[in-house]
């Protein structure tokens, strides 16, 4: 099996905000910043698989401050973890207003893509290598979030999500 480290699948897209990328209200719509999020995310797992990847799910979006028009946005992606034939990649969002020279983190997200074949069938993908400490939390978090997913998806009881129980027991002891 393949390895790979983290800081291989590192992506950043910058996108200028356009009229036609704006509400009403000369802010970004939310719809327009979930596809950029989507191509930078999915650039980052195919830099990890080597493959064609597929969205699997994207992970709750919120969205913490509205992005303006003419503000440039930069999405950072990289992979957290790679499990069988599926890898989830964390994304931040940044907004920054270049003549005033604020930037703000707007958004974060988690999303996850499955890596296909030729023939349009899931394929094992290379196991990520942590190295940094964040890389490392992440890494080790991922294992809550996939349950967590997989309970919203109707493919796992939560009687079945040790990791998310193991949490919990920690949350009530402090």
């Amino acid at each position: 099996m393949t390895q790979k480290f983290a800081r291989e699948s590192y992506t950043i897209m910058n996108e200028l905000v356009l009229p036609n990328d704006t509400n009403t209200l000369n802010n970004l719509m939310g719809g327009r910043l979930l596809h950029w999020m989507d191509i930078a995310a999915a650039i980052s797992a195919q830099k990890h698989c080597n493959r064609i990847v597929v969205t699997a799910s994207v992970d709750n979006v919120s969205f913490k401050h509205p992005v303006k028009l003419g503000d440039v946005i930069s999405i950072e992606a990289k992979v957290t973890r790679a499990f069988n034939t599926s890898v989830e990649v964390r994304l931040v969002v940044s907004a920054q207003n270049i003549p005033s020279g604020t930037k703000i983190r707007s958004n974060e997200a988690f999303y996850t893509f499955v890596a296909i074949d030729q023939n349009g069938r899931t394929i094992t993908v290379p196991q990520l290598i942590p190295e940094t400490d964040e890389e490392k939390k992440l890494y080790n978090e991922a294992l809550q979030r996939r349950e967590l997913r997989l309970i919203l998806a109707g493919k796992l009881k939560p009687k079945d999500a040790k990791e998310l129980q193991n949490l919990f027991r920690e949350v009530v002891k402090e």
